[in-house]
């Protein structure tokens, strides 16, 4: 750990209180992961009962499904382009005017997807355009966390660092309850149908809207309000990040930290990106689904904080094995429970979703704090953009994996297997790692 042993600035790093440019810092990260984070799922619950409106209406269930995930995946495979690009920009010119570049383009490309027209007018032009608009937003997506959450990192105190990093990932849940909140009320106001239905030709733009005008506030906040970090503007920049980050003084240490990570996103495709399209799949009201997404990430928002606290008490490495463990034992058992059909009424299925995501999503609630204090100042927005978002790109297939899956068992049960592959990737990565929480920044 001697290439992330550092105190530049202990004053800006490691006071016991953190000061108010760093709490304008942490509320940008947060605000900003909750924008991503609104963007990335805007597909998954807004979008998701309106897909019928950028596809031929004689489309097969498992076509329209698999159609459903790869533009969710788009996002996904532009967050590790973006990391290349943007890490690089905050190690060497800045956490912060990287933020802001990352910003301003995921609400532009947002705004111009809620303007796009559907089959019946540009025929598969239509999804062709909203797949490059998710493309392109995913490569500022991979921006954004990138440099914002270092910048945050580096103000915190050392002793609060963990709970700090569980509040910015808090942003995960927020975003997704922002999406289900504004879903719902479309829907009501908007009803769902066929092609032609309010909700499919109109209602899905509304919460797309949204989400680019919080972008547009997120930016006009961190223009006026956030400031470099003293960390970064004090410690010796690399020449190349990139090269330094992958050479031989950090290569096994991002090898590690992308072990980790792809076990995250196999978690999160196996959860988050797969329920949703599988319980339409298995015919869940749509109202029902988004409401037991909603109740989940209402509870899932404490969890994240409370488990980059408790990483403070026990460290990191321990909170990253204990979710490891839940997601290859517990989580694929209730997961099972509810694809098998095991659940009596609506608040049965509300409470094994919960159940589901509850045992193995909050494993974010760790991953800004282990990440940052992994890597050394000169390439830590390099390190923790790559080391976050490359690992997405083989996870990101799981759409396929799962096409393929279905050729050995139930295609509703294929969710399963990815999730246990994901758990036993997180924990033996960790179990491959160090414990970060003394580390200073």
């Amino acid at each position: 750990m001697s290439t992330v042993q550092e105190s530049l600035n202990p004053t800006a790093a490691d006071s016991s209180k953190m000061s108010g440019q760093g709490k304008k810092a942490l509320a940008a990260a947060y605000f900003g992961f909750s924008v991503d984070m609104i963007d990335v799922y805007l597909p998954i619950i807004a979008l998701a009962p309106a897909m019928i409106y950028f596809q031929p209406a004689n489309l097969s269930p498992t076509l329209a499904t698999t159609l459903y995930y790869l533009i969710f995946v788009l996002s996904l495979i532009g967050r590790p382009i973006g990391s290349f690009i943007f890490g690089y920009a905050g190690d060497k010119i800045g956490r912060r005017k990287t933020t802001l570049i990352s910003i301003l383009g995921i609400g532009i490309s947002t705004l111009l997807i809620a303007c796009l027209p559907g089959y019946s007018a540009w025929g598969l032009g239509g999804v062709l355009v909203l797949a490059a608009l998710r493309l392109i937003a995913g490569v500022f997506m991979g921006g954004e966390y990138t440099s914002a959450n270092p910048l945050a990192m580096e103000y915190a105190p050392k002793h609060k660092r963990g709970m700090y990093g569980g509040f910015i990932n808090a942003g995960f849940p927020t975003g997704t309850i922002v999406v289900s909140l504004v879903t719902l009320a479309t829907l009501k106001v908007f009803p769902a149908g066929d092609a032609n239905s309010l909700y499919a030709v109109w209602g899905w733009r509304i919460p797309f809207i949204i989400g680019a005008l919080l972008c547009f506030v997120l930016y006009i906040y961190t223009y006026f309000n956030v400031e470099e970090s003293k960390v970064w503007e004090t410690s010796k920049k690399a020449e190349n990040p990139l090269k330094d980050l992958f050479g031989k003084k950090n290569l096994a240490l991002l090898g590690q930290v992308f072990l980790v990570m792809s076990g995250v996103w196999f978690v999160t495709n196996a959860i988050i990106s797969s329920l949703p399209g599988i319980l339409k799949f298995l015919n869940v009201d749509s109202v029902v689904s988004t409401n037991a997404q909603l109740i989940t990430n209402v509870i899932m928002f404490f969890l994240f904080i409370y488990a980059g606290a408790i990483s403070q008490k026990i460290g990191r490495k321990t909170v990253l094995i204990i979710f490891g463990i839940l997601s290859f034992t517990l989580s694929p058992l209730f997961l099972y429970m509810l694809l098998n059909g095991g659940y009596r009424d609506t608040t049965s299925l509300i409470v094994l979703v919960v159940l589901v995501n509850c045992l193995a999503i909050p494993v974010f609630g760790v991953l800004t704090s282990y990440i940052s204090e992994r890597f050394s100042t000169g390439v830590r927005a390099s390190g923790y953009g790559i080391g976050y978002s490359l690992a997405l790109i083989v996870p990101a297939m799981t759409p396929f994996f799962m096409l393929g899956l279905k050729n050995f068992m139930p295609y509703e049960f294929t969710p399963i297997v990815i999730l246990v592959i994901g758990g036993l990737f997180i924990t033996l990565g960790a179990l491959l790692g160090p414990e970060t929480k003394k580390v200073d920044l």
